[in-house]
């Protein structure tokens, strides 16, 4: 099923011992007209060419959630030596405009805008790294490369090269079906997988599969949020179609500790990542 060693791991305090290193404080970026449509670039001081990560934040698509979830793990990241791109995009919401298929085509958008940056952005090292529907979305954006001709994100500009879901929401079916806060994949796709089953075999991320890249699903088994089965399932069927995907279980680890840079779920993510 894909886990390891860290599936006994409890959701206690594990961060690195090095000390900070020097930063580049965050620059925005817009990629469109909307006010939702821009990133922000945090970016590790002293270096030539910065690898980086794309960073997703959840919410459950909704306009009342923001970037500013991932402030603690993009200056982490940035410590660590990555460019963090932190990106922002339409969600549901009146004013936000959201939802099929803007929030897709807004994050396609923004990774294919790093190409744009004037920056020295190494473009060959490129990681999505989401959070809950951020986490859906970094594997959604990772499969960009086998959607169809003229789906919302086809031919990507610039193309993932590793992929990371943090209590994603992995199969868009399944969260419809268990009604996960408040329907609101059906909310996402404006309608149910009967009304609208195309939409869901192109956006959700195990119906994508194989991606063709490396996958990383982290997820605590105590996650009253996203339940820890969408993961399981997932990284069954990754195995099943050849892909290279692995399934760290963090015990007694809840949703939103993700968000914290101290916990022993973003230490197993910072230490896939430093084996890439």
């Amino acid at each position: 099923m894909g886990s390891c060693g860290w599936s006994t791991a409890s959701c206690g305090r594990g961060r690195r011992d090095s000390g900070d290193t020097a930063r580049i404080a965050a620059r925005k970026h817009s990629y469109g007209p909307s006010g939702d449509q821009f990133g922000e670039l945090t970016a590790p001081a002293n270096s030539s060419s910065w690898p980086v990560a794309v960073l997703i934040h959840g919410g459950f698509w909704r306009a009342r959630y923001g970037l500013r979830l991932e402030d603690l793990l993009a200056s982490d990241l940035a410590d660590r030596g990555w460019a963090v791109w932190n990106l922002e995009y339409r969600r549901l919401g009146v004013r936000s405009g959201g939802g099929w298929p803007a929030t897709f085509e807004d994050v396609a958008a923004g990774i294919d805008h790093l190409g744009a940056l004037d920056e020295p952005v190494d473009l060959a090292r490129v990681v999505g790294i989401g959070h809950s529907a951020g986490g859906h979305l970094a594997l959604w954006a990772a499969g960009r490369r086998g959607l169809p001709a003229g789906a919302p994100g086809a031919d990507p500009a610039v193309r993932l090269a590793a992929a990371v879901a943090q209590a994603g929401l992995v199969d868009l079916r399944e969260a419809a079906r268990l009604g996960l806060s408040g329907s609101a994949a059906e909310k996402l796709l404006g309608g149910s997988p009967v009304e609208h089953p195309e939409r869901y075999d192109l956006t959700s991320p195990i119906e994508r599969l194989p991606l063709g890249l490396p996958q990383l699903l982290v997820h605590g088994d105590a996650d009253e949020v996203v339940p820890i089965a969408l993961a399981r399932g997932y990284a069954e069927r990754a195995a099943f179609v050849g892909d290279l995907c692995q399934l760290i279980e963090v015990a007694a680890c809840g949703h939103d500790e993700h968000l914290d840079p101290r916990s022993r779920a973003w230490a197993a993510v910072a230490r896939w990542l430093e084996e890439r």
